[in-house]
C-alpha cells in the first residue's frame, strides 16, 4: 500500500544497536535475542537486513562503543548505512539503498525507541513507506534523571501512538517480534 508503487519489497531496518548504545539498556538481552531471531528469519525468507550505525563525539567510528553488539554479526553483503543524525535517512545514503532495491516497507527493530527509532520511523513515513515497528525489539537508555518517563513506559507509548499513526496511501503498524510477515503487510 507504500505510496511507493514501484517498490514492492521490504526490508528488516537495523538501527543503533551497538555497544555504546545497548549497554544498560531496558531488556538488553532480550531485545538483541529478538532482533537476532528477526535477521536470521530476514535472511532465511532473502528479505534484505540494512544495518544503521549511529557516529558522534560519544561514538567515535571505530571504537569498541560504535562497533555493533556481539550477537549481531552483519553480513558482508548487506548495507551498512552510517549517520550521524536521529533520522537515519538524513545526511546518508539510505533512500538510494533502499530505492535500489526496490523496497517500500521496512520493518523497523533497534535503539533507541525516544530518538533515533522514533525519528526513523517518523522519515520514512513521511517518504512514502509503509513502517511496521516491532513492538518488542526496540529498546533505549534510562533517562530519568533529565525528566523522561521510565524506558518502559517510553517503549510503550512509542508503540501505542505507532499504532495510530496514519496518512494517505501508507501503513503504520506495530507488532511483535513473533509474528512479523516480512512478505506482506
Amino acid at each position: 500500500m507504500t505510496t511507493l508503487p514501484e517498490r514492492p519489497n521490504t526490508a528488516l531496518l537495523v538501527i543503533d544497536v551497538q555497544n555504546g548504545v545497548v549497554d544498560g539498556a531496558h531488556a538488553r538481552e532480550e531485545v538483541v535475542a529478538r532482533i537476532a531471531a528477526l535477521v536470521g528469519r530476514a535472511r532465511d525468507e532473502q528479505v534484505p537486513v540494512v544495518w544503521v550505525q549511529h557516529s558522534d563525539e560519544e561514538l567515535e567510528r571505530g571504537s569498541q562503543p560504535w562497533e555493533y553488539v556481539p550477537e549481531l554479526v552483519r553480513d558482508e553483503a548487506e548495507p551498512v548505512i552510517h549517520k550521524s543524525y536521529g533520522d537515519s535517512f538524513e545526511g546518508t545514503d539510505l533512500e538510494e539503498v533502499l530505492s535500489a532495491a526496490g523496497i517500500g516497507r521496512l520493518v523497523v527493530a533497534g535503539a533507541e525507541s525516544d530518538a533515533c527509532i522514533r525519528s526513523t520511523i517518523h522519515g520514512a513515513f513521511t517518504r512514502g513507506y509503509d513502517v511496521t515497528l516491532v513492538g518488542d525489539a526496540h529498546t533505549a537508555g534510562d533517562k530519568t534523571a533529565w525528566g523522561a518517563p521510565p524506558v518502559d513506559q517510553v517503549i510503550a507509548h512509542t508503540n501505542l501512538y505507532w499504532g495510530f499513526q496514519a496518512a494517505p496511501g501508507r501503513i503504520a503498524a506495530v507488532v511483535p517480534a513473533a509474528e512479523v510477515a516480512f512478505s506482506g503487510v
